[in-house]
């Protein structure tokens, strides 16, 4: 089966009827059932609510002078927040706080997709403004507040993902049109060689998240789908959105069974509008498959 071909489950819902110029990153958190994601262009970090008819009510949020690349949250309730060139720890009442800078001032590049490992160590990447680049990273912040350097190759780093007993880690090139795969132990951080696991002919993968059954469901920027892939890498279900750029994916709800999928409106003409009018807005879709429970950050290092 290719990329083509798929076995089609349906077409997803309109949730949230507000544009965003490049919604991305949604992370269920658990604790307060509650949303979180980002419009990276617009510099905004939003929460809100999945409701039972499957809509998103949105109840904050939060704006920066910069852009934003990802959000996640800890059992606490503090957030990790990818700023464009810095992490940024947001505590439970509130203030935030510094981390560690990723990117060098002035470099044309910004921080992208992040998402807790099952331990809760945080995992980020980078992107090029250009997207000409060769050298984009992909990085861990450990319990101790050091950044380490896992892929330092890549021209656009994007969606990652752990398998349900986390000894398989899953992490997107976009501009590649791949996804690589490594052993991986969550214990100790510890990673095997990186493997090419998929290559996309159609569309280009953005985020991604796994299921109960680790399958792989990928965002297909460009062709308005989200692919389900098997654990072997074969494409064997998609989902219709009514936006020709959806960005990423979850799982979301109090069982699980929910996926929230992202879409974009930046850099689409008039004409591209006309036809896909819905783009940039929220969509869920239950796929009959439920997720895995999200991994928590851990919270920041001592200070």
């Amino acid at each position: 089966m290719n990329d083509r071909s798929p076995r089609l489950l349906g077409t997803a819902e309109l949730a949230l009827d507000e544009e965003h110029l490049l919604a991305e990153g949604p992370f269920w958190d658990a604790p307060r059932q509650q949303l979180l994601w980002v419009d990276i262009l617009r510099g905004l970090v939003l929460r809100g609510r999945l409701q039972a008819d499957g809509t998103i009510a949105v109840d904050d949020r939060l704006e920066f002078p910069h852009m934003v690349g990802a959000v996640a949250s800890a059992e606490s309730g503090a957030w990790i927040i990818a700023g464009q060139e810095t992490l940024l720890y947001r505590r439970p009442d509130g203030e935030l706080v510094d981390g560690p800078r990723v990117i060098p001032a002035g470099s044309n590049r910004r921080l992208n997709d992040g998402k807790p490992d099952p331990a809760g160590r945080y995992i980020i990447g980078t992107l090029d403004f250009d997207e000409v680049s060769e050298t984009e990273e992909l990085l861990v912040l450990g319990s101790d507040g050091r950044l380490v350097v896992i892929d330092s190759d890549l021209t656009l780093s994007n969606g990652l993902g752990w398998s349900s007993d986390g000894s398989r880690f899953f992490s997107t090139d976009t501009l590649r049109k791949t996804i690589y795969v490594r052993h991986y132990d969550p214990g100790s951080g510890a990673m095997g060689e990186r493997k090419v696991f998929l290559v996309t002919t159609d569309g280009h993968p953005d985020g991604m998240t796994m299921d109960s059954d680790d399958h792989l469901w990928v965002a297909m920027w460009g062709i308005g789908r989200v692919n389900r892939y098997s654990p072997s890498g074969e494409l064997v279900a998609a989902i219709e959105v009514p936006a020709l750029q959806p960005s990423s994916v979850t799982f979301a709800g109090p069982d699980l069974a929910t996926l929230v999928i992202t879409t974009a409106s930046k850099g689409l003409s008039e004409e591209q509008k006309a036809a896909r009018p819905l783009s940039g807005r929220l969509f869920t879709f239950r796929p009959g498959v439920t997720g895995q429970p999200p991994a928590l950050w851990a919270g920041p290092p001592p200070s």
